[in-house]
């Protein structure tokens, strides 16, 4: 039992080491939330256009 509190003791000591974070956890989901809303932005700038430029009817009379 000593000796496996000793090892775990001496295994962890010196290997602790601590990275802040750039900004909040809360930062980082706000971030992908608004790309989110510019990608649905970019997509329903398109919205109809298959139907804009689809080819003409040949049999209708407009």
């Amino acid at each position: 039992m000593l000796f496996t509190s000793t090892a775990t003791a001496l295994a962890t000591a010196g290997t602790e080491s601590v990275r802040d974070m750039p900004m909040p956890p809360w930062a980082f989901g706000a971030i992908a939330f608004g790309c989110f809303i510019v990608l649905l932005g970019v997509l329903w700038s398109f919205r109809n256009t298959a139907a804009r430029y689809d080819k003409p009817d040949p049999g209708a009379h407009t």
